[in-house]
């Protein structure tokens, strides 16, 4: 592997020694200032807040393993736009309500290109300034404040009083390989080219994604495993579930723990749909019970540090036992997931994988006698689509930093791009029977079912990532009866 030159740290233009913000200088609050959260303080904190600090002790820096694949993709970008200055912001903080934000997190292409993810600064950017034939890539972000400035304690959002230490621009030069420099310096232009503001280069850096390299693959298996391990914890802590009146709740937060505590966070809202709700595609206001007799759907999926995320999808029997109706439901859904494994294979277009689930979802639906027409006539692009009904989503989408990868990709590239050896993709079947459903027979109303699995492209086929978490109606009620205390 050739690693890139370790960085070089940029000399802002400005000195970054007064308050980032319109906060105003504590000196200068008024005795009777209205406000609640800008009082002054008083001389003797002003006098002293500056000494008495011990020395920092600044962490080691290494090159981080990304690092590396990151400088590739750079020089992907680079190749891509010459002689053009590229701008790759990784995005401010969001308001929540009042003074608080929601938690931060880069921009997926910032995160994919620079290898800086889970601990990235907000406010950030990635500029490609042109150099010759090519680009010199420098990371701009805010630089530690120095213990003697009135940001360190007046500044809620960026001072480290509040947030705790920051990063340094030489560590971070040294740690991603990358020139930084404080983003007082960075000056725009008209002529940037700015990652969402510009068509073109957002679809190069979403399509560049489409093919994942060594080590987002090892990310996303790193993923999917944490994420087994959640489904789990969910199975081991059924009974205490389904004793809340709120379980749905329960499962999110048991799901939730173990994506805070064995990764970054969750990659998307976590779906714990039971009974009827599982009928609903998003269901992620998770405030119903957990009743035995239903199905509870989950849809979630752990974000590991590097921002790679896991997208699953199990349905469990809540007593532990599927009834035969729910049996036979569930059995049609995983059969239409099957088919679309074995019709992925490289160079077969992405959209077949989907077509080869519904040819199964159509069968079972009309076999069933729940559709007005042939199986074969519901397949008729232009005037079928009955059996649609009851599974209205697509099969597949890809997956990787984004839990929709490569969502700006042109339609050629994705769903009517070829499989490739590297992509990343969802199989996700369902069966989704509302429970206000009239052309359906009552024991199936209300029942909702889907199975996901994350499948990595090799050239010797697809791979289930997901694979070892129990997948058959068997295997998941020996699942429930093995873990479930």
């Amino acid at each position: 592997m050739e690693s890139p030159a370790t960085g070089d740290t940029i000399a802002p233009s400005e000195q970054a020694d007064t308050p980032v913000t319109a906060e105003p200088q504590a000196t200068d609050a008024p005795a009777n200032s209205t406000t609640n959260r800008k009082a002054p303080f008083p001389q003797g904190f002003l006098d002293t807040i500056s000494t008495g600090w011990a020395e920092r002790e600044e962490p080691t820096p290494s090159l981080r393993e990304q690092a590396a694949w990151a400088a590739r993709r750079r020089a992907k970008v680079s190749a891509a736009f010459p002689g053009q200055r590229l701008v790759i912001p990784a995005g401010g903080l969001k308001q929540r309500s009042n003074d608080t934000d929601y938690p931060f997190r880069a921009h997926s292409a910032f995160a994919h290109l620079t290898g800086w993810a889970a601990d990235a600064e907000p406010d950030s950017l990635l500029v490609f300034e042109p150099r010759g034939e090519g680009h010199d890539a420098v990371l701009y972000f805010r630089e530690r404040a120095d213990r003697t400035t009135a940001e360190f304690y007046a500044d809620a959002s960026v001072g480290e009083f509040w947030i705790g230490p920051r990063p340094a621009l030489d560590a971070v030069a040294a740690d991603l390989g990358l020139a930084t420099a404080h983003v007082d310096g960075f000056v725009a232009s008209d002529s940037d080219r700015t990652v969402d503001d510009d068509e073109e280069l957002t679809r190069f850096v979403s399509e560049l994604r489409l093919i994942k390299d060594e080590f987002e693959l090892s990310e996303m298996a790193l993923a999917v495993e944490v994420t087994a391990r959640g489904f789990d914890d969910i199975v081991a802590e059924l009974p205490r579930i389904i004793e809340h009146p709120r379980g749905e709740r329960v499962v999110e937060g048991v799901f939730h723990q173990r994506a805070r505590a064995d990764g970054n966070a969750v990659g998307y809202d976590t779906i714990a749909a039971s009974g009827p709700h599982a009928c609903y595609l998003h269901w992620t206001r998770n405030d119903g019970a957990v009743k035995p007799g239903d199905l509870i759907l989950v849809d979630a999926g752990v974000e590991v540090d590097s921002l790679y995320t896991a997208d699953i999808t199990r349905t469990l029997p809540v007593s532990g036992r599927f009834t035969d109706v729910q049996r036979r439901v569930y059995e049609a859904v995983r059969e239409a997931a099957d088919a679309a494994f074995e019709a992925a294979r490289p160079g077969v277009p992405f959209r077949r994988v989907h077509e080869a689930a519904m040819e199964i979802i159509a069968a079972r639906v009309a076999e069933w006698g729940l559709l007005p027409v042939t199986a074969q006539e519901a397949l008729d692009a232009d005037t079928g689509g009955q059996h649609r009904r009851y599974m209205v989503h697509g099969t597949s989408h890809h997956l990787g930093i984004d839990v929709h990868d490569c969502a700006q990709a042109r339609r050629d590239m994705y769903y009517d791009g070829l499989l490739a050896p590297g992509m990343v993709f969802t199989i996700e079947p369902g069966l989704y029977f509302q429970i206000d459903d009239l052309t359906v027979p009552e024991e199936y109303r209300g029942i909702g079912v889907r199975i996901e699995d994350d499948i990595v492209m090799t050239s010797d086929g697809p791979v289930n990532l997901s694979a070892d978490i129990p997948r058959t109606a068997d295997e998941v009620e020996d699942w429930i009866a093995r873990l479930s205390r």
